[in-house]
């Protein structure tokens, strides 16, 4: 018997003061099963660095044609594709040809510099992606958070973002690779 998707439902509180953007979210994410808590969480803090009406959550994981995270027009053109981790350049190259925008979030800190050291020549080509680095020491705290029902108040200013519930706080900070 297959295992099912676990569902968390998220009311995020997004205060990014380097987009003007302030508004609060109701998220439902699927979990899947081989789906760490930590890069859950990674994906709601893409989802806040993110915050657009039209940002949602794909399939994810379990689909190999779609991203963690998209933004789609009316028209369903591709704004913006949002991977985490360590993408091959393949896909990435796909994605950068479908969408206008593309963002890699990685954050395993010893792989995801041997990762970029062997990529970055090829991805430095495509001009309409940005490759992002949450520092790991940081990410890792994030499981810390995760409940099937969580309240998250984030605020993100000069790359740093500030995320918590009631009883935690946690600051990451973002290095730009590209």
């Amino acid at each position: 018997m297959a295992l099912k998707a676990t569902i968390f439902k998220v009311g995020l509180q997004v205060s990014d003061m380097d987009r003007n953007h302030y508004e609060h979210h109701t998220l439902t994410l699927a979990r899947h099963p081989s789906e760490t808590d930590e890069r859950m969480m990674i994906r709601i803090i893409a989802f806040a660095l993110n915050a657009d009406e039209q940002l949602s959550f794909s399939k994810g994981l379990s689909t190999d044609d779609e991203p963690d995270l998209w933004q789609k027009s009316l028209t369903d053109e591709i704004e913006l594709w949002v991977e985490l981790g360590q993408p091959d350049e393949r896909r990435i190259r796909r994605a950068c040809g479908r969408a206008k925008r593309v963002i890699i979030y990685t954050y395993a800190d010893r792989s995801s510099a041997v990762w970029w050291q062997q990529n970055s020549a090829d991805y430095s080509r495509f001009k309409n992606l940005n490759v992002i680095k949450l520092s790991s020491t940081d990410s890792s705290l994030l499981s810390e958070l995760t409940q099937r029902n969580m309240s998250l108040s984030c605020s993100i200013q000069e790359e740093q973002i500030w995320i918590s519930d009631d009883q935690r706080n946690i600051t990451l900070t973002l290095e730009h690779w590209q």
